[in-house]
């Protein structure tokens, strides 16, 4: 093959292409609908906001408050964190609620962040380390557990780490944060050169090991397993929320295809021209970026009018650009 074989150029959708037979599917678009495609485009930007956001946010601090108090309080399951000292506080100081305690190390995080930090950088944490202070105190009223609910330490463990793991995730996705050791975070990302997640990972050992100490070898160490389990499982909640799909269709039908992206799904693509390595014949290559369920109705589609398509679809939970929201 010669230099001209090897060439591959591309363009995006409603790009000119001298000579190509398939014309992009957006020099056919009605100011309405080019209209209405950049609304799209501009509202999945933008991401959760308002009152959307506001329940996002409570949504992920409620789960996060119901593990606490349904159960790491009654099982003594201190993982780190504002929660966790609170829970060790409550042992050694009996006579007041794990509630009252994270509203004191709360409230004191919240001070301390309004003085080293803009009040614009803190208002958000400092709104959710208040509100789940509230949700325990909150259920602790509801549900006044004073042991495990279901008898089993490890089932326990597995439901302390999953639920404040979503509601993080849920958190996070809308970027915003829980609170508590976040403030912490912010303030030495700012005024110090310590690196923050060794600094926060000492304290949640220092935390464990208190726990250890209090109430023995046995919880010590299901809260080791839950200090390393929560690290994998919040990670992990995150990416699966904010999971997107590359694929690439090689197919008879590209522009059908392509009208099928732009105008049904609400998406855009990539057009690349390419040559099949074996065979030497010109083909087109549609990228795009979407949601699963986007994925899935593009899948479908395309195994309809061509059975013999070639189709690659990736997972990706890093998508940066217009369409997807900035926090991703």
């Amino acid at each position: 093959m010669g230099e001209k074989d090897a060439e591959v150029e591309s363009y995006h959708v409603g790009d000119a292409y001298e000579g190509d037979p398939i014309a992009p599917i957006c020099e056919d678009q009605t100011p309405e609908e080019g209209q209405r495609a950049d609304a799209v485009s501009d509202k999945r930007t933008r991401g959760y906001q308002g009152l959307a956001f506001f329940g996002m946010l409570n949504a992920g601090l409620l789960l996060t408050a119901l593990a606490i108090v349904v159960f790491k309080t009654p099982n003594h399951l201190a993982f780190g964190g504002t929660s966790g000292v609170a829970v060790v506080l409550s042992t050694l100081f009996p006579q007041l609620p794990v509630s009252a305690f994270m509203w004191v190390l709360n409230i004191a995080l919240v001070a301390l962040g309004f003085v080293f930090l803009e009040r614009r950088a803190v208002l958000w944490s400092a709104y959710a380390s208040i509100a789940l202070s509230a949700y325990v105190s909150l259920f602790e009223l509801v549900f006044p557990i004073s042991s495990s609910i279901t008898g089993d330490l490890a089932l326990d463990v597995c439901f302390a780490v999953l639920l404040p793991a979503l509601g993080s995730a849920l958190v996070f996705d809308i970027g915003a944060s829980t609170g508590g050791t976040d403030i912490l975070a912010m303030i030495l990302r700012r005024h110090t050169d310590v690196e923050i997640g060794k600094a926060l990972f000492a304290v949640d050992i220092a935390i464990v090991c208190a726990a250890a100490v209090l109430y023995g070898p046995r919880v010590g160490l299901w809260c080791i397993l839950g200090l390393i389990a929560k690290t994998f499982v919040v990670d992990t909640a995150i990416e699966s929320i904010r999971q997107r799909k590359v694929c690439q269709i090689i197919c008879k039908y590209p522009h059908d295809v392509e009208e099928f992206i732009v105008r049904t799904l609400g998406r855009t693509a990539t057009v690349q021209i390419g040559w099949g390595a074996y065979s030497g014949r010109r083909v087109i290559i549609l990228t795009t970026v979407l949601t699963r369920r986007e994925a899935m109705r593009l899948r479908l589609y395309v195994r309809q009018i061509d059975p013999g398509a070639f189709i690659t679809i990736t997972s990706s939970s890093e998508i940066i650009g217009r369409g997807f929201r900035g926090v991703n």
